[in-house]
């Protein structure tokens, strides 16, 4: 019997790759990035750098598979994070340097992204397996 969605370890897997390829184009190490697969799938980079409006916090790339890519300030635990800007378009898989590009422009002050997210993308997990893909190294 096929499955028509893909299991949540294969899906996982290919976030977890995704993510980590844009990690290495943004500059972070592995150990700074989460992915998690729940009822949304979601990922999170912490950034090395902090946002001159609030120093004492630190600069985050998160996405989720409803919204996409978008940069942040941490604040504290119980307050939703504040965000600088949302990666423009269509497109919930960006390539990484598409990505870094984005937080590259944001951080300089070019904003090339969205103030506020798009609409919610309708995107079923067997598509975005299917785009996570090209980014799995390995299948076992």
């Amino acid at each position: 019997m096929e499955h028509s969605e893909p299991d949540t370890r294969t899906l996982e897997r290919g976030l977890g790759e995704y993510v980590g390829a844009v990690a290495a184009a943004v500059g972070v190490p592995a150990e700074s990035m989460t992915v998690e697969i729940s009822d949304t799938a979601t990922a999170y980079l912490g950034l090395p750098r902090r946002w001159l409006d609030r120093p004492d916090h630190d600069v985050m790339l998160v996405w989720s598979e409803l919204r996409g890519w978008a940069l942040a300030v941490e604040t504290d635990p119980a307050d939703a994070p504040v965000v600088i800007a949302h990666y423009g378009g269509d497109d919930l898989v960006p390539s990484p340097s598409a990505v870094a590009q984005f937080v590259a422009d944001a951080v300089a002050g070019r904003r090339t992204g969205q103030e506020r997210p798009g609409p919610a993308t309708a995107l079923t997990r067997k598509s975005l397996a299917e785009r996570l893909k090209a980014y799995r190294r390995h299948l076992g």
